[in-house]
């Protein structure tokens, strides 16, 4: 094992942050396989004790994309995902605004997994309605350009990260790997609507974005989840044009009623398919407003919605013809053996 991480341990032992250039370094050590489980172990828990910086952060996510498997995406690709880790139990929101706004005519990249730490993963909840997630790796751009959309499975895109899953599971606790793989897209999205799990990484997170080139994205937190609810408040970070603004949305800025968080609980991978099967087929209720009003940001994000209200009428009417729908039934069929 190589020695090259110890002096890197030894500056943050004595509670300095690195900058991006030197966390770039560390990260790419340790996806290379040349740190030791408990070097690995130290620097993450360093880093979460403190506090994460945009800087570590930033370097983390290129050391990361250096690595990755990339795909080609079409001019104007999207990506809709969040961290995980709220814990809520939720439906699968994402998932569900992934169709919609393919349906709106804006190519979504989802990169996305299984259930880490909620119950229903996107992965989970997509191979329950029929999508292969495991799809040859040449086929992928061809998917996303023939139905609009297609997922990301990480673990295939980010091979390297299995140096760290070790101690990852054994510290047991979250670290900056939460963070980086919403920021690290195979298709290299450069606009994406991001949940994250606590209202005060928005800024942060955009921040990362805006120092990695990003054209646009919105990061948002609603009352706990890591997407926008129609719960109540919504945190957002928004980049565009190279400026940030942070503020609050509700579901009444969007035109639509509030419902308690309860009214999304969901289930194992079958449930929450068979309710996005119905959301997608017309079924009213919280669930479907709240996939609109995600849906209605990520078109804001895409610069194809002038506001949240008119987002919100072009995912009603993507549903209402049915094209919602067909957009799942195309990838189940581009993606089939």
């Amino acid at each position: 094992m190589s020695n090259t991480l110890k002096p890197i341990l030894a500056r943050l032992a004595a509670g300095e942050h690195l900058a991006d250039t030197d966390a770039e370094s560390a990260f790419d050590i340790i996806m290379s396989g040349d740190a030791t489980p408990a070097q690995i172990g130290a620097l993450l828990m360093a880093m979460r004790v403190r506090g994460e910086t945009v800087a570590e952060i930033t370097g983390a996510v290129r050391a990361m994309r250096a690595r990755m498997t990339a795909i080609e995406a079409p001019e104007g690709a999207i990506d809709v995902c969040g961290t995980g880790g709220d814990g809520a139990g939720t439906l699968n929101v994402s998932s569900a605004a992934t169709f919609v706004v393919a349906a709106c005519g804006v190519p979504v990249a989802k990169h996305g997994n299984r259930a880490l730490s909620s119950r229903t993963g996107g992965a989970d909840v997509l191979t329950a309605l029929g999508v292969n997630v495991d799809a040859p790796m040449d086929r992928l751009s061809a998917i996303l350009r023939a139905a609009g959309c297609v997922f990301l499975f990480a673990p295939r895109h980010h091979p390297s990260m299995r140096h760290a899953a070790g101690p990852r599971v054994e510290l047991g606790t979250r670290t900056i790997f939460n963070l980086l793989g919403p920021l690290a897209n195979p298709a290299r999205v450069r606009r994406q609507l991001t949940g994250v799990f606590a209202p005060q990484w928005t800024r942060p997170m955009a921040e990362t974005l805006q120092a990695l080139g990003h054209e646009a994205a919105w990061i948002v937190h609603g009352m706990g989840l890591d997407e926008l609810t129609v719960a109540g408040d919504n945190h957002v970070s928004a980049l565009g044009n190279g400026i940030i603004h942070d503020f609050v949305i509700t579901p009444e800025d969007a035109g639509l009623t509030r419902a308690p968080i309860e009214a999304i609980k969901g289930g194992d991978a079958d449930h929450n398919a068979a309710a996005l099967v119905a959301m997608l087929q017309g079924a009213p209720g919280a669930y479907r407003d709240t996939v609109l009003f995600n849906t209605a940001a990520a078109l804001i994000v895409a610069g194809r919605a002038h506001n949240l209200r008119d987002g919100v009428a072009q995912a009603a009417g993507a549903i209402a013809s049915g094209a919602a729908m067909n957009a799942l039934e195309t990838l189940r069929r581009a993606t089939a053996p």
